[in-house]
C-alpha cells in the first residue's frame, strides 16, 4: 500500500532474481532469491517458532512480518514442520495452541568481556571448544543455570538491565 506511513510495507520487495550460478546447488536452475523480509516470517510459521526476538532495528520490519504471515496464515498455504506424516492438515488444526509467531524486538545488550556474538558461539559449539549450549563457560541460560545461578537471580539480572 503506497499510502502505508511505513515504508517497509510500500510495495515490499519479497525476492530478487539473480542468473548466477548457487553456491549450494549445482548449476543454474535457481534463480530466484526470498528476501529476508519475506522469508523470516514463513521459515519461522514453518518451523512452529512462537517468538521471534530481533534487535531494535527490526522493529519497523515487524508490520511486513504480520502482514505476511496475516496472507499466507488466511491462505493457508502454511505447512509446518509439526505435522509432516499428513501434508494436507489445514493450517487451522495445526496451529489451535500455538497461535501465529510473533516478532519481539529488545535493545542489544553489551557486556564486557563476554561473548555475545550468535556466530561465535555457534563455532565454540560446532568445534567442541564447549561441552554445549549449557556448558557453564556460555552465556546462555542453560550454561548460567548450570553454572548455579537460581531462575530468581537470572529474573533479577534482566529486570535491571
Amino acid at each position: 500500500d503506497m499510502a502505508s506511513p511505513n515504508l517497509n510495507l510500500r510495495d515490499p520487495a519479497l525476492y530478487r532474481i539473480q542468473h548466477v550460478p548457487h553456491p549450494n546447488v549445482e548449476g543454474d536452475q535457481w534463480c530466484v532469491y526470498p528476501l529476508y523480509d519475506f522469508s523470516h516470517p514463513i521459515s519461522d510459521a514453518v518451523e512452529g517458532i512462537t517468538h521471534s526476538l530481533c534487535s531494535l532495528e527490526f522493529m519497523d520490519h515487524r508490520p511486513l512480518y504480520e502482514w505476511v504471515l496475516d496472507r499466507l496464515w488466511d491462505s493457508q498455504l502454511i505447512q509446518t514442520a509439526r505435522d509432516q506424516t499428513n501434508p494436507y492438515t489445514p493450517v487451522s488444526d495445526m496451529y489451535v495452541d500455538q497461535g501465529q509467531p510473533q516478532q519481539i524486538e529488545f535493545s542489544r545488550l553489551n557486556l564486557q568481556y563476554t561473548v555475545l556474538s550468535k556466530r561465535k558461539l555457534i563455532n565454540l559449539v560446532q568445534t567442541n571448544a564447549v561441552s554445549g549450549w549449557d556448558d557453564p563457560r556460555m552465556p546462555t541460560i542453560s550454561g548460567m543455570r548450570r553454572r548455579g545461578y537460581p531462575p530468581s537471580a537470572i529474573r533479577l539480572f534482566c529486570e535491571r538491565m
